[in-house]
């Protein structure tokens, strides 16, 4: 990879869970997070942006997100299932990311709210456009994504390194 080029991630929240009486981690999809899932994917599609790796969390709810988005994408990404994700602050999603391999340059994170749109808020030193202001306008929704960009390593990823170069959310 050439240093010239910036490494990207998506912070992707699953889609809306349903709530029946189960274990928080075994809560799956609601028919609009089934419905919207998809939808979300084409729009990642739409990005132009060819993961190298996706880091999901392990709960039902964002693998059944993935699991629906992913067809949506040119090119399927190796996937890595992760415990620490789920219920995890912005630091333990940082030192997740940390971790990354030094080869890949787009990588996407399913995760959970807070902890994914307050990673947002955290790396963003920097936007671009309206990006910031259309995120704390609609806030952090099932289904939205934040896109950043950032020079250097993954481990050397922290507070206030990234760019927030676009952001979406469906519709409600």
């Amino acid at each position: 990879m050439s240093v010239a080029e910036p490494r990207r991630i998506v912070l992707f929240r699953h889609a809306k869970a349903d709530w029946p009486q189960v274990s928080d981690d075994e809560r799956p999809l609601a028919d609009r997070g089934r419905a919207d899932a998809p939808v979300a994917g084409s729009r990642l599609a739409d990005t132009g942006i060819s993961f190298d790796l996706a880091v999901c969390s392990t709960a039902v709810r964002t693998r059944e997100t993935w699991k629906l988005a992913v067809p949506e994408l040119d090119h399927r990404p190796k996937t890595v299932y992760e415990d620490r994700v789920y219920d995890a602050s912005p630091g333990e999603l940082i030192a997740v990311l940390n971790e990354t391999p030094d080869d890949v340059r787009d990588a996407i994170l399913i995760g959970h709210n807070p902890g994914v749109h307050n990673l947002v808020e955290i790396l963003a030193g920097t936007a671009e456009g309206d990006a910031r202001e259309r995120m704390n306008r609609r806030g952090f929704p099932t289904s939205a994504f934040a896109v950043l960009t950032f020079d250097g390593d993954w481990k050397d990823l922290e507070p206030g390194k990234a760019t927030l170069v676009d952001y979406w959310a469906p519709s409600e």
